[in-house]
This record gives structure tokens, C-alpha cells and sequence, in this order.
């Protein structure tokens, strides 16, 4: 089976389907500011982790161009208001186009909110990832999925989820049996896993169906080794196809031997019944000299 091309036809049959956006793409409002002057990411573990999700989910939903996947980047949500901003790690938006890209997203510019936002927990901003932010993208905000996650492996795992119903309420989503949460919004799983190598519990998205979507360096070391497993495929039909020519040469050469055999058996049988012709002959001449004899 062709694994790349099993993936696409899953991709397509997943992928969530939603209306156009009422507002139109604004990469940057004058008077709002777009930098705060802190870095992207805390930590070596939350860079990881940013950078890895984000790219999954952005090869993911590539496919259509009425996704928006932004990292580290303000959201503005109340026209006028400077101070109504939050910038969560990664925040995905339905309806709106992709490109061109934003410095910042604005809400009533755009006519949408994100459908889902992702937080990885720090030291300096748990409290209010779990507690205030809960509310403030719930409710205020209207996102209709929130997660926090913990990427370090050193410290306590934590993955929560919270989601928001048609009244405007909302609730923690409750987890499988393994710890993950399925995510409604995107139709997609998010399980996490220690990475031994980096020490960072990574946060992955799954298909309903369970399947893993890659990164785009897994993805080029699986083309990589489709490409040699296609080749080896390749050289042992090669190796196939001459074993079976040697084969039937060497058919064709006993069958040949096999036929010369047969007719020098033929010659020898023919000889050997001229010989006992001749000797016959020879014997009843001999015989009929010797009863002429007085």
C-alpha cells in the first residue's frame, strides 16, 4: 500500500469542515502593538515543544487555506482596547485565509476567534494558564478549546483540556484511559510521549483513527526510507528477473542436451541395428560358402 497516499485520503476525510469568515485578512492594525519584547519561548523544552506541534499541525491542515496557525503571536479581541491581548503558544483559527501573515490577530477585523489554543506550562505562568486563562479564553474570548500541557519531563506530566458548549459554558474534557484528549474542534487526538533524547514530553496530534501525523523531518526520513525500500523492491525484482533468464537459459540448455543426447542414442540404436544387419549378412554367407564346399 502506498502509505504517503493512504494518509492523504485520510487527511481529506478528517479534516473539519466550516464556514468562511465574515471579516478579511489584516496583518497589522495601527496602535496595537505586535512585540512585547519577550522571547518565543521559556525554555529549551518549550521551544521543542512549540516547534514541533506547530509544524505537525501546520503540515496537517496545509491542505486548506482557510486555516490560520499562529505561534507566540497576539490576539487582540476587543476593538479599541489595547490591553484585551493574549499570546498563546500556538492558537489555530477557522474561516479566515492563511496567507498573507499577521503580525498580530484581531478579532472583529478577521470575524473569528480561534477554534482551539495550546499553552505549555512554565513556573512563571502556570497559575494563570490553569486558573485565570481558563476563563479568559473560554468565556471572554469564545475560543472552543483550550489546552495546557507540561514539557518537561523532569517535572509532574500535566495535559488538561477544557471546551466550550453552543450556551457558552464550559467543561474539562475528560481523558481516554491512556491520558488523551480528543479534540472536537480539530477531530484530531493529542497524546503526549517522553522523547528520551531531548528530555521533552512532546504533545502529539493522532487521526481519529489513531494514526501519527509527522513532523517535517520525520516525514522526509520516511520518504527517505521509502525511497531505499523501493529501491531494494526494485534491485530484487532485477535480481528476480535474472535468476529466472539464468534459470530458463539453463532450461533451454539441458532441454538442448537433453534432445542432442537423444538423437545420438538414435544414431547409436540405428548403427547398432546396421551392425547386427551386416553381421547377419555376414554369417549367412559365411554359412552358405560352407554347405558349397565338396
Amino acid at each position: 500500500m502506498d502509505t504517503l497516499n493512504d494518509f492523504r485520503i485520510k487527511q481529506k476525510k478528517y479534516m473539519p469542515v466550516f464556514p468562511k469568515a465574515s471579516g478579511k485578512p489584516t496583518i497589522y492594525i495601527e496602535g496595537y502593538p505586535c512585540e512585547d519584547d519577550e522571547p518565543m519561548a521559556e525554555t529549551d523544552f518549550h521551544a521543542e515543544q512549540i516547534i514541533t506541534l506547530s509544524d505537525q499541525l501546520k503540515r496537517y491542515f496545509a491542505i486548506n487555506d482557510l486555516v490560520h496557525i499562529a505561534v507566540d503571536s497576539f490576539i487582540y479581541y476587543s476593538e479599541g482596547d489595547i490591553t484585551k491581548c493574549v499570546a498563546p503558544d500556538i492558537h489555530i483559527v477557522f474561516g479566515v485565509e492563511k496567507y498573507p501573515l499577521r503580525r498580530s490577530f484581531y478579532t472583529w477585523a478577521e470575524g473569528a476567534v480561534p477554534v482551539a489554543v495550546f499553552e505549555f506550562l512554565s513556573d512563571s505562568t502556570a497559575h494563570l494558564d490553569r486558573e485565570k486563562k481558563v476563563d479568559l479564553y473560554m468565556t471572554e474570548i469564545g475560543v472552543q478549546e483550550y489546552f495546557i500541557h507540561q514539557p518537561e519531563m523532569e517535572k509532574p506530566a500535566e495535559f488538561r483540556g477544557w471546551q466550550r458548549s453552543t450556551s457558552g459554558s464550559y467543561t474539562e474534557i475528560e481523558p481516554d484511559a491512556e491520558g488523551g484528549l480528543f479534540s472536537n474542534a480539530l477531530n484530531l487526538w493529542f497524546r503526549w510521549k517522553d522523547d528520551l533524547t531531548t528530555h521533552v514530553r512532546l504533545l502529539r496530534p493522532y487521526l481519529p483513527d489513531g494514526t501519527p501525523i509527522t513532523t517535517s523531518m520525520e516525514e522526509q526520513q520516511f520518504h527517505k526510507e521509502e525511497k531505499q525500500l523501493k529501491e531494494q523492491e526494485q534491485q530484487l525484482r532485477e535480481q528476480e528477473e535474472h535468476l529466472r533468464q539464468e534459470a530458463e537459459a539453463m532450461a533451454a540448455e539441458e532441454a538442448e542436451r537433453r534432445q542432442q543426447a537423444e538423437a545420438l542414442a538414435k544414431q547409436e540404436t540405428e548403427r547398432c541395428r546396421e551392425l547386427e544387419t551386416e553381421l547377419e549378412r555376414l554369417r549367412k554367407q559365411v554359412a552358405d560358402s560352407e554347405d558349397g564346399m565338396p
